[in-house]
């Protein structure tokens, strides 16, 4: 079975932004699944996704800090085009990435049990993001 969807995400503010649950209850067929994969694509060049801890509430905003300290908005840029969160934005994107690729077994994702999907928004005010759900098994 190949199946695809588009999720459309509502505008969250910068930061570390949990979505585990809004991307299962947009696969319905991942339920019928004994065994396969699930691919994520994020549409935009601003915004990233990760698997992180998913419990502490602290630790997105302890990855959020230490990516901005990775890459400041402070450094001359060249692309300032949006504001000085744009070429940042770029760049973050790029060091965490925009897919996932996650296993499914017996209906479920297999994630570890403080693990769950982020949505890494890097701009201020990024506007609604959309994800490419890509689903495919047995």
């Amino acid at each position: 079975m190949w199946v695809q969807h588009q999720i459309q995400l509502a505008a969250r503010s910068r930061g570390f932004h949990l979505i585990t649950r809004e991307v299962v209850e947009s696969i319905p067929e991942l339920a019928d699944l004994r065994v396969g994969l699930l691919h994520l694509f994020l549409c935009h060049t601003s915004a990233s996704l990760s698997i992180n801890e998913n419990a502490d509430p602290d630790v997105p905003v302890d990855l959020e800090m230490a990516l901005n300290h990775v890459v400041p908005e402070s450094l001359p840029y060249v692309h300032t085009l949006e504001g000085p969160d744009d070429s940042p934005a770029h760049l973050k994107a790029s060091l965490v990435g925009v897919s996932l690729t996650l296993p499914i077994r017996d209906g479920r994702l297999v994630l570890g049990t403080w693990q769950g999907i982020y949505l890494c928004e890097h701009r201020d005010r990024g506007g609604r993001r959309r994800l490419l759900a890509t689903l495919h098994g047995e």
